[in-house]
């Protein structure tokens, strides 16, 4: 009795533990022992040679179908992995429309698979919900700038965000979904670069004001927002101009599209545009607002368009995004390559966000419960999505790396106009109160 209360507390409070005592252990006796059954029973095997068939016929036997071939079940810090070689005629789909009855064959609590070469795919058993508690990575899965581990996939591998790879993202979620907790980290994360970091929060800047100390630029108006999205195009045109010099210098001189190709002494730092409540940016009551969103829309626009290649990055936040925001909201979606989706209040928005690359994926978006905050789909255009889990990080610790960050603010004379003012604390002592002497 006293093993069982103590394996059970084990498997509550430290799962990686228990499931390197016992979980690899009986997981892999049982893929092992009933392996071959598995695969017949899910179709997943092919009919015998003709050499197999006729040296089973000489015995008085009959030749048993072949599944495909395996290596030994290795363990990893949250399942174990298979390698498969397929047998001809097989495909990976074949595998995703059996993985859930692999699961229960084998009883994991996940099984995903994931094509690595022709012929050949990798077979990864979960062995528990590894969402449900989510600690910060011990260490930095790479280390190239603007790249940035931020949740925890379910297969047990960390969701990578490489700005360069996938430079803007859009980040959709209802109140208390994690949204901002993902934000959180996302700018924690980019604090301790060489990164200039601009906030555009048209709720007066409640939510970007706790990271004041490391922005290089703060709108909290629409009206301010308008005029930085000029200096933030005026700066992506002047980069470009950068680049085209460069270009031209001469025979031997380096040809580049881009800020990444010229020499580290020239190349321009590179700038994250944080955009908070997307909708309260583009509210119109009257034609003058009107042509101010469009304006700004067309700004997004281009910044999202041909930014890539000048540094200049967009992570575009909101509880909802749809067509009311007007006529560009498609169209700055179609550049927001990187998708990731929270528990939303309607599935219009799950839609707007993963509709267009995965339904499936926006199908799972909406069946995100609401106590589990934390919870996303994170797709992009390539068709591939996952849910994930950020790490939980309160609003004070985040404050806390900003301000610690805040020597990194780089030089960018075209942004000091929208400095935030970050005000000091006070070093005055206390004045304490007066003493009267006691009368009798």
């Amino acid at each position: 009795m006293l093993v069982a209360a103590g394996l059970v507390a084990v498997r509550r409070r430290l799962p990686v533990l228990f499931w390197w005592l016992v979980g690899y252990p009986a997981v892999t006796l049982r893929v092992l022992t009933t392996y071959r059954a598995t695969m017949d029973a899910c179709g997943l095997t092919v009919p015998a040679s003709a050499m197999r068939r006729a040296t089973a016929r000489m015995v008085g036997r009959q030749a048993a179908p072949v599944p495909p071939r395996r290596s030994l079940p290795l363990p990893t810090g949250s399942g174990l992995v298979m390698r498969l070689r397929m047998a001809a005629g097989q495909a990976p789909e074949d595998f995703n429309a059996s993985a859930d009855r692999l699961r229960h064959a084998w009883g994991a609590h996940a099984v995903h698979v994931r094509p690595t070469k022709p012929g050949r795919l990798e077979l990864r058993l979960v062995g528990w919900d590894v969402l449900t508690d989510v600690r910060p990575p011990r260490r930095w899965l790479r280390t190239e700038p603007l790249t940035l581990p931020l949740a925890l996939r379910e297969d047990g591998h960390w969701h990578v965000r490489d700005f360069r790879t996938v430079p803007h993202e859009l980040i959709l979620g209802a109140t208390q979904s994690g949204k901002s907790v993902y934000l959180r980290n996302l700018l924690c994360g980019l604090a301790r670069q060489p990164v200039a970091l601009v906030g555009i929060d048209c709720k007066w800047g409640v939510e970007l004001a706790p990271f004041a100390p490391r922005l290089s630029a703060l709108a909290d108006t629409a009206d301010r927002a308008n005029d930085l999205l000029d200096v933030l195009v005026d700066e992506m045109e002047a980069r470009f101009r950068l680049i085209g010099m460069r270009g031209g210098a001469g025979p031997d001189a380096v040809l580049t599209s881009d800020v990444w190709g010229l020499p580290e002494k020239m190349r321009p730092v590179p700038v994250v545009v944080v955009v908070d409540e997307v909708a309260e940016l583009f509210l119109a009551a009257s034609k003058d607002d009107e042509k101010r969103r469009d304006a700004m829309v067309t700004k997004l626009i281009r910044l999202a368009q041909l930014g890539r290649a000048a540094g200049i990055y967009l992570e575009v936040c909101g509880q909802r995004f749809g067509a009311e925001l007007g006529k560009g909201a498609t169209m700055l979606r179609a550049q927001l390559t990187g998708r990731v989706c929270h528990r939303v209040n309607d599935e219009t928005s799950a839609n707007m966000a993963l509709g267009d690359i995965a339904p499936e994926a926006a199908l799972a978006a909406t069946s995100i419960p609401a106590e589990r905050p934390g919870v996303a789909v994170v797709g992009d255009s390539s068709g591939g999505w996952s849910r994930v889990r950020s790490p939980h990080l309160t609003l004070e610790d985040a404050a806390a790396v900003c301000r610690d960050t805040s020597d990194l603010i780089p030089e960018l004379p075209r942004l000091d106009t929208f400095r935030p003012v970050v005000p000091q604390p006070s070093t005055a002592p206390v004045a304490q109160p007066a003493t009267r002497p006691v009368t009798g």
